[in-house]
């Protein structure tokens, strides 16, 4: 199948990570999947929230924020800001990249810290939630692998990767990827978070329309790992770069 930018079913979006794109956090990407791009930083506060505190829970935490430009989209959309609250899309996304990253970050070691993942979408095309999890990861690797941070948490605070892709049904033919218009047209949408070890983390899963059967299911799931498989190798690339193992 040759879907509509050319690409066939099982290829990801042109991907490009830009790492230092921001002076100030400790670590921060330009994460770009064809035409999707979101700024990700890592911070580091010597504080917890004061439910750990209260809870007597030990360790670390990590936590994100996720929004988007007025202009990211097709449309001009308003900040939340000026409808005072945040949406319910906005805030269940923060917290699934919230919970992708402390799924590979040690929070024992982050020991009365926490670490704020920040996605800012400034250029929508469909996958932003995928794109900020996959360059969080970024973010925060570069973040906690600072001398400073290694000296202070240790040199195994960041486990491992964590990526996440879109794929879904489009025109009967499992799809790669999916950009805004085939996400629009899907017959299923999903989104897989996955670790660098190939653990599932979520699995998001919709039908418009007519259910879908567990072997499309399988098939979504397989077709997801390919172009994870890829997002692992391009965040690797530019740790690798950076020193980071």
């Amino acid at each position: 199948m040759t879907r509509a930018d050319g690409r066939v079913s099982n290829q990801l979006r042109k991907l490009e990570i830009i790492p230092g794109f921001l002076s100030h956090p400790a670590g921060s990407v330009l994460y770009s999947t064809g035409g999707t791009r979101v700024i990700c930083a890592a911070s580091l506060e010597n504080s917890v929230p004061p439910w750990m505190k209260a809870q007597k829970v030990s360790g670390g935490w990590a936590t994100s924020e996720y929004g988007m430009l007025p202009a990211s989209t097709h449309d001009r959309m308003k900040r939340e800001a000026s409808h005072g609250k945040q949406s319910g899309r906005t805030v269940e996304i923060q917290r699934l990249i919230g919970r992708s990253l402390r799924a590979v970050v040690d929070l024992e070691k982050l020991d009365g810290y926490t670490l704020h993942l920040d996605c800012d979408v400034i250029d929508a095309d469909g996958g932003t939630r995928c794109a900020s999890i996959s360059g969080a990861a970024v973010a925060a690797a570069l973040a906690l692998n600072t001398p400073e941070n290694r000296e202070k948490f240790g040199d195994n605070a960041f486990r491992e990767l964590v990526a996440a892709v879109s794929v879904g049904i489009v025109n009967g033919e499992p799809v790669l990827d999916l950009n805004y218009l085939e996400d629009s047209n899907a017959e299923v949408d999903m989104n897989i978070i996955m670790t660098e070890s190939m653990e599932l983390i979520e699995v998001q899963g919709t039908a418009e329309g007519a259910p879908f059967s567990r072997k499309q299911l399988n098939e979504l799931i397989d077709l997801a790992e390919v172009g994870i498989k890829e997002i692992f190798a391009a965040q690797r690339k530019i740790l690798a770069a950076h020193g980071i193992k």
